[in-house]
């Protein structure tokens, strides 16, 4: 019976010519590759130990998928073309029934707007194909990271700077920075997924494995944040300004702890101080128990309840930040460890 992946076997080490010492390779993986006497096969040598081998001229065979409509549920397309994006396919082949070609192609924009590098590569017959015009491996996860970053921090800027006076139009777009992050989340996830298939996209990303889906993790605390800073937004634009607070009080005073913290730990993803970013997340906890305190005393005595309502949802939406915030710093306090574990354990 032919040997197949994930099968183990075991062979012994020979001795030759009194110095190398020699392995033999299962045949059914020669021939799976198309193997000849004398063809180059790379080792490398893991962190964990293990010696890696792959053939040189290894082709990586493109992903594709087809999504019929006869076969999914209807309205669920859109969930469908998110899943193929997310696991790594290249090229996406749609077919459905006559008269439904401008709901397709309704959902293939909001797939599109949603999502980075996919484009429709050809039309035909009930049919519609999108090929992936970005390669995993070309864009570094941590530059989307940062982008992401630069849209929370300036739509956080731009919301305080409303508080102070500014006109409301200043964060009307709102919609459009939760949809760029959201893209770039999804962006981080795709490569991460691909990164888990294929070692030699991650290299190309010059990241190991386990820090690729680490990185997805961060994106999803930076996502989670953007999320509550879209509510602020929405809260305060549906207020029309009516509802007046001080940027030097409980809530607002908190903000821009909450900006020096992040921007700490965004600067440890490359420099990974772990002083810097355990002290971060220390004022981000202070800064989560003095809202918590905030929030509590808000309904005591008479007050205005819109006024109040309104304080409370800002104050709890500046509290999942740090929270979130913490996540993303344990995260790099995570990946930290686990790099001093690997170059430790490569030293002894």
């Amino acid at each position: 019976m032919a040997k197949q992946a994930g099968d183990k076997d075991v062979r012994k080490l020979q001795l030759t010519g009194g110095a190398t010492y020699t392995l033999s390779l299962p045949k059914d993986w020669i021939k799976s590759h198309g193997l000849e006497s004398r063809d180059g096969v790379q080792i490398d040598w893991r962190p964990s130990g293990a010696l890696r081998l792959t053939p040189l001229d290894t082709v990586e065979d493109a992903k594709r998928i087809t999504l019929s409509t006869t076969n999914i549920p209807e309205g669920a397309l859109l969930d469908h073309l998110m899943g193929a994006y997310l696991s790594g396919t290249d090229r996406i082949i749609i077919r459905y029934l006559e008269g439904e070609e401008r709901a397709i192609k309704r959902v293939i924009r909001t797939f599109q707007r949603s999502t980075r590098g996919f484009e429709i590569e050809d039309e035909g017959m009930n049919k519609i194909t999108l090929i992936a015009l970005i390669n995993a491996g070309e864009l570094p996860m941590r530059s989307s990271l940062n982008q992401m970053f630069m849209q929370l921090n300036s739509l956080m800027r731009d919301i305080l700077e409303v508080f102070a006076g500014e006109q409301i139009e200043l964060i009307e777009d709102y919609d459009e920075r939760e949809r760029e992050i959201d893209s770039l989340r999804f962006l981080i996830e795709r490569q991460a997924g691909i990164a888990l298939d294929s070692y030699k996209v991650a290299e190309r990303l010059n990241l190991g494995r386990r820090q690729a889906v680490e990185y997805a993790n961060l994106a999803r605390s930076l996502e989670r944040m953007a999320d509550h800073a879209q509510q602020m937004a929405i809260l305060i634009i549906e207020d029309k300004g009516q509802t007046k607070l001080s940027i030097e009080s409980a809530p607002l005073n908190q903000i821009p702890i909450w900006q020096e913290a992040i921007r700490t730990l965004m600067i440890n993803i490359r420099t990974k101080d772990p002083v810097e970013i355990e002290s971060a997340r220390i004022s981000l906890k202070t800064a989560q128990d003095y809202l918590g305190k905030h929030e509590r005393g808000l309904w005591s005595g008479r007050k205005n309840a819109n006024k109040v309502l309104f304080e409370d949802h800002i104050s709890e939406s500046i509290r999942r930040l740090c929270a979130y915030s913490r996540d993303f710093g344990e995260t790099l306090l995570n990946m930290l460890t686990h790099e001093m574990m690997i170059t430790e354990r490569m030293q002894e």
